[in-house]
């Protein structure tokens, strides 16, 4: 059999997605500073924090309050450019299957849920800064640690079921289902069954993934991938994802951010201390700061993005070798990967300085090329 070959027309195409999307986070992450900055260069923190003020002097309903207003204008102001990123340029590329409703949908559960959790971190950080204020830092810390080790947990039992619908793998796939779980025994690694879920309703990308941790751990196959790819190919795939496991990604990971966000939230702490003094803000807990807490850890997460990037990419790497030193196979990894390419409109050779700073996994024409060149005694 000929050896699957990138679609010339498809990486045109590629590049040409890749570039509307780089300029529309730029856009997105400008729009977005010169909002918040803006609310305290004007003064507007102060003046709606008094006028809640006015109305009530519970501290936790304030907190609430502002934070609606502060984030309500700014959904209101991004709409359009949402609509256009996530909905209007995947169709223009012919790489989603979703209507209108349904993305709309998507929308407001996806706000709605970040909603609540959001406010639940930042109801608390106010707490720790009315209660604590020299050491609130360290205590948010940890507090969105525990968040973090909660939200893996409930992804695949609570959280995706809200977008997504898991059905066990049906009959015709269960040899490969057996080949999926035998492949995760040998990495002496549990997982609660194989299931399949609904990506066609939305998307015409394929994907795989080992979600959960513990008793949640679960491999979840799109049905896009299970009708474009070979067994043989989707067992690469899932390798690669059971590698991350086996390297213990999702703690070391979990681990670099939480590190990362002790850094960010010290950060923000010394500039809490500084706008108490430059703008007059009556204390660090005073919720006319909001916006100051926010530009602080928002431009943190942007300057270390290429860290943490950086670090993604050495543990993908080493995901690839795991997958083909466990199934042997890498004219199948290769020829996975791609498809995926073809299929998901993902571009193989990226401009060095788009892979440095935007990348979380090495560029497709690298691994690809990984896999071509791996030999069969290499698994020995």
């Amino acid at each position: 059999m000929d050896e699957l070959q990138l679609d010339k027309s498809k990486q045109v195409q590629a590049k040409e997605y890749a570039r509307i999307r780089r300029r529309l986070t730029l856009l997105e992450v400008v729009l977005g500073g010169l909002y918040t900055t803006s609310w305290l260069v004007f003064g507007w923190g102060i003046d709606l924090a008094e006028s809640i003020g006015e109305f009530s002097y519970n501290p936790w309903l304030e907190v609430a309050v502002f934070a609606l207003v502060f984030s309500g204008i700014y959904l209101v102001i991004d709409v359009p450019l949402s609509f256009y990123s996530g909905f209007v340029l995947p169709h223009r590329f012919q790489l989603s299957n979703q209507k209108l409703g349904g993305w709309v949908g998507d929308l407001i559960k996806g706000m709605a849920l970040s909603g609540i959790f959001g406010l639940l971190i930042i109801e608390v950080i106010y707490w720790l800064l009315r209660t604590l204020p020299e050491s609130w830092w360290v205590i948010a810390g940890f507090f969105i640690f525990a968040i973090n080790i909660v939200l893996a947990n409930l992804a695949p039992i609570l959280l995706m079921p809200l977008f997504f619908k898991f059905t066990p793998l049906a009959d015709e796939y269960r040899e490969l289902s057996e080949r999926l779980v035998r492949l995760s025994e040998r990495a002496d690694t549990r997982v609660k069954g194989v299931f399949q879920i609904d990506l066609s309703q939305r998307t015409k990308a394929a994907n795989a993934a080992l979600i959960g941790l513990g008793n949640t751990r679960r491999i979840i196959l799109g049905d896009t991938l299970l009708k474009e790819f070979s067994s043989a190919e989707i067992e690469t795939v899932f390798a690669h994802e059971l590698g991350h496991q086996v390297h213990k990604d999702i703690p070391l990971g979990m681990a670099v951010e939480t590190l990362l966000t002790f850094v960010g939230l010290y950060l923000a702490n010394l500039g809490l201390n500084w706008g108490v003094a430059y703008f007059g803000f009556d204390g660090l807990g005073d919720t006319a700061a909001m916006p100051l807490l926010v530009l602080v850890m928002g431009g943190y997460g942007l300057l270390t993005m290429p860290l943490g990037n950086a670090f993604s990419r050495w543990r993908e790497v080493r995901a690839d070798a795991y997958a083909l030193q466990a199934t042997g196979n890498g004219k199948a990894y290769a020829s996975a990967l791609v498809r995926l390419a073809n299929q998901n409109l993902a571009e193989v050779e990226p401009e060095a300085w788009v892979e440095l700073l935007l990348y979380s996994h090495p560029a497709l024409g690298k691994r690809i090329e990984m896999a071509r060149s791996f030999k069969l005694e290499q698994a020995a």
